[in-house]
């Protein structure tokens, strides 16, 4: 196994995705950032450590002990966070769950996905490689993506406009719920439940 024995300190990582920095803060890229902020919220923590290149914080969610993260590398490098937190508490890709942005989905849709390829995500490509696998949960929050020939680089660092705002909040929640069903009862049955 490549992480070896897991600690007791953290039995899962939630990793969301996002960019640093006040003018990052509301954008579709930042998708991930605002729901596990949300979920700490939820649970009445706040990720506000700083290791692993990260904002991070150790608190129940799901009944399982949960390091829940905001990587401050930018989205490009977000494998170098995830990564050492891993390797530190020696955490199995299988227990990584990431939360992110997702151009291929409607507004506001969630999705489960147990592995798959980075899907042209430099985020999740970039946590590929410095896991040696993309063989880890992954929740996929829709942000619709450009009109055809459209900028793609200022799509995903633009703000949605106040008519998605709604339905973005509302799969943030969602993503926390299945984010919930993959900790506690797997991925096939967070997938039959959220995919829909």
């Amino acid at each position: 196994m490549l992480f070896g024995k897991p600690t007791s300190a953290v039995e899962w990582i939630i990793a969301g995705l996002g960019n640093p920095g006040e003018q990052y803060a509301h954008t579709r890229h930042n998708m991930g950032f605002l729901t596990v902020d949300l979920l700490a919220e939820e649970c009445k923590a706040k990720l506000n450590r700083v290791k692993f290149k990260s904002a991070y914080n150790i608190f129940p969610f799901a009944d399982a002990k949960c390091l829940v993260m905001k990587p401050q590398t930018y989205m490009n490098l977000s494998g170098e966070a995830v990564g050492e937190a891993a390797r530190f508490y020696r955490v199995d890709p299988s227990r990584i769950l990431v939360i992110f942005d997702d151009i291929s989905l409607p507004v506001g849709k969630v999705r489960v996905r147990p592995t798959g390829s980075a899907g042209g995500h430099n985020g999740i490509k970039n946590i590929i490689a410095h896991l040696g696998t993309q063989d880890f949960p992954r929740v996929k929050i829709g942000t619709g993506a450009p009109e055809p020939g459209g900028d793609m680089i200022g799509w995903v660092t633009g703000e949605p406009p106040m008519k998605d705002r709604e339905a973005l909040l509302e799969a943030f929640r969602r993503a926390i719920r299945a984010a919930e069903c993959v900790i506690r009862h797997g991925c096939q049955r967070a997938m039959n439940d959220f995919n829909g």
